[in-house]
């Protein structure tokens, strides 16, 4: 008792701060990872396949996504995920749930869309 009150005895949990931001670190795009992605989306919408495109940071995660019309549900999104630990990330081309090609850099994962060229007629010569 302290002047007649009784004092609380609640405990406070101290966590160190660099802990708790490597747990939370966000996941971003780099300057050349972007650079490939937005080559890879302007070449689709040259051709009227894509339309528009999103870019998403969430725990851990960077993600690309590309739509056809801005109302409908994203044709594909490329996911970069936050390394475990001192491991390389990893980049993920997924079609909703469905995960389509993996790879440990961008390019590994863009070779999924390298198969997706459409033939085009040679012309009279």
């Amino acid at each position: 008792m302290v002047g007649g009150k009784t004092m609380s005895t609640k405990s406070a949990t101290v966590l160190p701060l660099r802990e708790y931001r490597a747990r939370r670190r966000p996941q971003f795009f780099t300057r050349t990872e972007l650079n490939q992605l937005l080559g890879l989306y302007s070449r689709n919408v040259s051709r009227g396949v894509w339309r528009d495109y999103a870019i998403d940071h969430r725990e851990g995660h960077a993600l690309f996504s590309v739509f056809r019309h801005s109302q409908e549900a994203a044709l594909y999104t490329i996911v970069k995920s936050a390394p475990s630990s001192a491991s390389a990330p990893e980049f993920v081309v997924m079609s909703g749930r469905q995960r389509l090609q993996s790879g440990s850099t961008l390019g590994d994962a863009l070779d999924f869309f390298r198969g997706k060229l459409s033939l085009v007629a040679a012309g009279p010569g």
